[in-house]
């Protein structure tokens, strides 16, 4: 709707639905299973070359069972195998992506993309549809737990910039996320407690009893890589559901004040920095720690549940302790960074108890101090025996 207040000045208003579907499903690679292939908008006729973009290592492991799939549905296609890791999260895939599409000549509603892989190659492909032709749709399959319960939940696409982690990005949701735990079974340990890091951050904010399972049940949820159990049906389930709370109403984050953003306070900067060495969820994690830290500094968190919080990360095969967060002026930077993200202010999400929390704006660099000094005390007890710093091998 569009009306003019005076002469030369119109003011238009219009909505846009936003609807986008998170699916389980079963054997997602089995011919018989249509959901790859099901997302088919706008009424096109014509059927060219499906664009398939997927992780090198998922392409090392499932590439045959891929293209024999799309060979057995008999439709066209063009493989496109890119390197994970946040070193590779680049405009340059961006870039590459938007080539093939363009070479391939994909339609506009037609002849969605599938992507396939783990959050650093969905969050790639995302930024790349949504700038093609000013965005199409595209089917993103997680392969990673870390993807699993969170990109494939999130609007949001993004790469890597001068340093800083998703400098440039998008709200472009995919309409169709297909999720097969099956993909967890083929994962190393590191990467399953990697995607756990992501689980805990929830279950400390927000859900008591997603904690209590992870703290119950968490070594040996990442001994069955999350996959067939009750337990681990329960904590992927709830995992997607409490996201799913989180963003619905914020989708466009036109609130800063958001609870999904704790971990990500700190870990963003330091993350970039040691880069090969921490990952995501390990970052999350570490993050997760130090804020909690600050939250019994200022006595909103008792002792009792901070022990629970570090054996129940340990638990998870997550580090406790890293250099990084052992460096105040680093912490210091990635604050303020992330205030700036924030519009000016630092909206830091703490705990108040498991699964409850409350913003802070005003974290001082003393403070910050304090905290990693009492961080790296407090975690000796949770290392690994003989380790200083949690390995970066796969």
């Amino acid at each position: 709707m569009s009306h003019s207040l005076d002469d030369g000045h119109w003011e238009i208003c219009s909505t846009l639905e936003v609807r986008y579907e998170v699916r389980n499903t079963i054997d997602v690679l089995n011919p018989e299973n249509s959901d790859l292939i099901d997302l088919h908008d706008g009424g096109g006729t014509h059927r060219g070359t499906r664009v398939v973009v997927i992780d090198h290592n998922v392409m090392e492991i499932y590439g045959t069972k891929i293209e024999s799939y799309l060979q057995a549905r008999r439709i066209p296609y063009r493989l496109v195998p890119l390197s994970g890791g946040e070193q590779n999260k680049t405009m340059g895939q961006v870039l590459q992506i938007i080539s093939v599409l363009n070479d391939v000549g994909t339609l506009r509603q037609s002849e969605p993309p599938i992507a396939i892989g783990g959050g650093v190659l969905l969050d790639v492909v995302g930024l790349a549809v949504s700038l093609y032709r000013r965005g199409i749709p595209h089917v993103r399959v997680p392969t990673t737990l870390l993807s699993l319960v969170d990109v494939s939940v999130a609007a949001k696409t993004g790469v890597n910039f001068q340093g800083f982690r998703n400098r440039i990005g998008s709200y472009s949701p995919a309409p169709l996320t297909l999720v097969d735990n099956a993909f967890l079974t083929t994962l190393s340990r590191r990467h399953i407690s990697n995607g756990a890091g992501e689980i805990l951050k929830l279950g400390m904010i927000k859900d008591a009893a997603l904690f209590e399972l992870l703290e119950n049940e968490g070594p040996r949820l990442v001994a069955e890589k999350f996959f067939g159990s009750p337990g681990a049906q329960r904590a992927i389930r709830l995992a997607i559901t409490d996201m799913i709370e989180e963003l619905r109403e914020n989708l466009w984050e036109k609130d800063l004040q958001r609870i999904v953003d704790y971990g990500h306070s700190f870990s963003p900067l330091v993350e970039m920095r040691y880069i090969g060495e921490l990952l995501h969820g390990e970052a999350v994690a570490l993050d997760c720690i130090l804020s909690a830290i600050i939250a019994q500094g200022r006595g909103f968190l008792d002792h009792g549940d901070l022990q629970r919080i570090l054996r129940t990360t340990a638990g998870l095969g997550l580090p406790v302790w890293h250099r990084g967060f052992g460096d105040p002026d680093l912490l210091a930077r990635a604050l303020e960074d992330t205030t700036r993200h924030r519009n000016g202010n630092q909206n830091l999400p703490i705990m108040t108890g498991i699964g409850q929390s409350i913003f802070i704006k005003d974290v001082t660099f003393d403070e910050i101090v304090r905290a990693t000094k009492r961080m790296e005390q407090l975690t000796v007890d949770f290392r690994p025996a003989g380790l200083i710093e949690h390995s970066a091998t796969l």
